[in-house]
């Protein structure tokens, strides 16, 4: 990859990492069922799992996650700091780094961007929804000592909101690939 390929992605990067912060200003949503809120932040990380290449991809939400460890107001709710990441959400912020990668490799090994929007969309169900879902799932039975079943489950109530999400991020992912690739 040549020196101008290189900056491009990461001045996407960076606006990839300051919508992830612009999103953090609406405030979640919370549930009061289990410590998690519905937040508009995945929907950045679904963004950066479908237009960016899979490392620059985790590499926006790496920058992301190490304000906030640091800290820094980003995450909805303006909270931030190590205690959030090691709370019971954790694990669902963990998710967000490594599904941005896998998301644009499986995008990228199967060509989902040049077929129907339907596959793409199932693509990265599987791996902005589902897999994020799962991993937050696992973190969230063990900090808040829930039954993994229970936990999993709990996640039923975002699934229509992800799934509105993820049909605007590969909406938008549609439209942006054309500008800038």
């Amino acid at each position: 990859m040549g020196q101008n390929a290189t900056l491009k992605y990461l001045m996407q990067v960076a606006m990839v990492c300051a919508l992830l912060i612009i999103l953090g200003l609406f405030p979640g949503i919370p549930l009061g069922i289990i410590p998690v809120a519905v937040v508009l932040q995945n929907l950045g990380v679904m963004l950066a799992g479908e237009i960016l290449p899979a490392r620059y991809g985790s590499l926006a939400v790496g920058v992301f996650l190490l304000l906030v460890a640091l800290g820094l107001p980003f995450l909805s709710g303006g909270r931030g700091g190590l205690a959030i990441i090691a709370g019971p959400t954790g694990g669902y912020l963990v998710a967000w780094l490594l599904a941005p990668a896998l998301n644009a490799w499986v995008i990228h090994m199967t060509d989902a961007a040049n077929k129907p929007a339907w596959q793409e969309f199932l693509w990265a169900m599987l791996f902005l929804v589902v897999f994020v879902d799962v991993v937050g799932s696992i973190w969230l039975s063990v900090q808040s000592h829930m039954p993994f079943g229970a936990a999993l489950a709990s996640n039923v109530m975002f699934v229509p909101g992800d799934l509105l999400k993820l049909g605007f991020a590969v909406a938008i992912a549609r439209r942006l690939r054309k500008v800038l690739h």
